[in-house]
């Protein structure tokens, strides 16, 4: 299965836990692995908290002068940034589902990292038994 996501801004995090939830339930697995992968070399996906959203204005803010957009990169598209801080995060997940249902903490939620928009993405899933 894939999803898509829609980027708003450079450097965007989106919420895709509803999306894996609803996708692990459809699947009918009660006991297996679920895989997200990103097939994008500017993105990512990590879980962190979901409660506060001034959660993820800190990992952006703090990634962004970290790795600034500008610097003496070698790369001639201009995005290297983008490729660094991707690498620094996951392009892949692996979560287990239990009794047909996503293990994930209650204040954890599931986010797509944007590191070079705003950009139609796509997230792969991929849901095993077992």
């Amino acid at each position: 299965m894939k999803l898509k996501v829609d980027s708003r801004e450079r450097t965007d995090m989106i919420e895709i836990t509803d999306a894996v939830k609803k996708a692990v339930k459809e699947s009918g697995v009660t006991s297996g692995i679920c895989l997200l992968f990103v097939p994008h070399t500017t993105g990512a996906v990590t879980i962190t908290e979901y409660q506060d959203p001034n959660v993820m204005v800190d990992m952006l803010t703090s990634m962004n002068n970290l790795i600034p957009f500008e610097n003496d990169y070698k790369h001639e598209e201009g995005n290297s940034a983008a490729h660094i801080k991707s690498s620094l995060f996951n392009f892949s997940l692996e979560m287990i589902i239990d009794e047909g249902e996503l293990v994930i903490g209650g204040y954890q939620g599931i986010y797509f990292c944007e590191f070079d928009g705003p950009r139609n993405r796509n997230v792969f899933v991929k849901i095993m038994e077992g």
